[in-house]
């Protein structure tokens, strides 16, 4: 049984273990996951789609999600609860500076980040988080059928591309300001050669890095690329990548 409770600028998800049969929870303790999706840019229509994604997982994960645009919300206070923060698909200058604050100490606890998408065109100014995800957005070509290429199969996201050198999809293919390979772990990159639309070269990196992670004093943090499109939260292989991200960022998994 799921009940879905409704407060001003957040929306929280609690998944109950009344229907232990229906769910068959995967893990006996329960992580408390804080999904954040603020824009002060770019606005992605997916967001909700993504959103519907990890709800529907935490009938099997034993996650209790809670969902919010409010960046009032990261306060000490509240993220004292909780072992995960999710960025799916925010943009531009989203936090205030006392929840910056609140967002650091909470990461430096040791805890968990997973960043979707568009979580790497968010916080540009601020260096804390730049050095979190791993590399800023700067500009993609147009969104379209494309090929990744994975580096290393061992993490346990990418236990469902398994047995597979690359994996082909629709999605919007980001590069970014700077290349993250010096400081993450580089898991995927995107062929360049299999993007057959654009307008100029400005996207192209050579080294394309789409998929990486890092872990730093404790403090756990993923990347993912994939998110553009609504499809993209459909797609099974990408839903347990990133299911399987969220549990290794708590500390779950290995």
């Amino acid at each position: 049984m799921k009940k879905i409770l409704f407060f001003p600028s957040v929306l929280l998800f609690v998944t109950l273990l009344s229907c232990a049969q229906e769910n068959q929870q995967k893990f006996e303790n329960a992580a408390h996951i804080l999904v954040f999706s603020k824009t002060e840019g770019f606005r992605h229509e997916s967001i909700s789609s993504g959103l519907k994604m990890l709800v529907d997982q935490s009938k099997s994960q034993n996650w209790v999600i809670t969902a919010t645009e409010n960046a009032g919300l990261l306060s000490d206070p509240v993220l004292k609860d909780f072992d995960v923060i999710v960025f799916l698909n925010p943009s531009g200058d989203a936090l205030s500076e006392q929840a910056q604050d609140a967002f650091k100490k909470f990461m430096d606890k040791g805890k968990g980040f997973v960043g979707i998408h568009a979580a790497a065109d968010c916080e540009h100014d601020w260096l804390y988080y730049g050095n979190l995800i791993g590399a800023y957005f700067k500009t993609h070509p147009p969104a379209q059928e494309a090929t990744i290429n994975f580096e290393n199969n061992n993490h346990p996201a990418m236990l469902p591309f398994s047995g597979i050198k690359s994996y082909t999809t629709f999605d919007e293919w980001y590069s970014f300001k700077e290349n993250p390979r010096e400081n993450v772990h580089v898991l995927a990159t995107l062929d360049e050669s299999t993007i057959k639309k654009s307008n100029n070269n400005d996207w192209k990196m050579g080294d394309h890095p789409i998929i990486w992670w890092q872990e730093n004093n404790g403090v756990r943090s993923f990347y993912t690329g994939f998110g553009h499109t609504h499809e993209a939260f459909q797609d099974k292989k990408i839903i347990e990548h990133i299911t399987n991200a969220v549990n290794w960022a708590a500390k779950r998994i290995d």
